[in-house]
């Protein structure tokens, strides 16, 4: 089975700008949907944004303008440009492959380790 690996996070200033990458150790060409997630804390893992082959995108709500997800299938690799931080943005960020679109439970790899993005009132 493959991997994933992201990274891209840190701390930043509300208002500011972060761009994860997620590197897949296998072609994503074959896969439909990639899609980003996050863990905040004390909550549960949430569906974040997700893409298709076709290059469709969808967002959930509080990200909408904000995020944007994007895919390079010559380099394997995922990206999520996210402007305009906002301290509720704060969580773990993992990329997944999902069988279905959206979908947390239903993924094709095991989950990675995440990058950590902290955003500072």
């Amino acid at each position: 089975q493959g991997q994933l690996v992201e990274s891209g996070g840190g701390l930043v200033q509300a208002g500011g700008s972060v761009r994860l990458s997620c590197a897949v150790t296998r072609s994503i060409n074959r896969f439909k949907h990639l899609a980003w997630y996050r863990r905040i804390p004390g909550k549960e893992r949430e569906f974040v944004a997700g893409i298709t082959s076709d290059d469709v995108t969808n967002y959930k709500d509080s990200v909408k303008g904000r995020f944007t997800i994007s895919r390079d299938n010559a380099k394997n690799t995922v990206y999520l440009q996210m402007n305009n931080l906002k301290p509720e943005d704060t969580a773990v960020y993992y990329c997944n492959i999902p069988r279905v679109p959206y979908s947390i439970g239903d993924v094709y790899f095991v989950w990675g380790q995440g990058t950590q993005v902290t955003v500072s009132p």
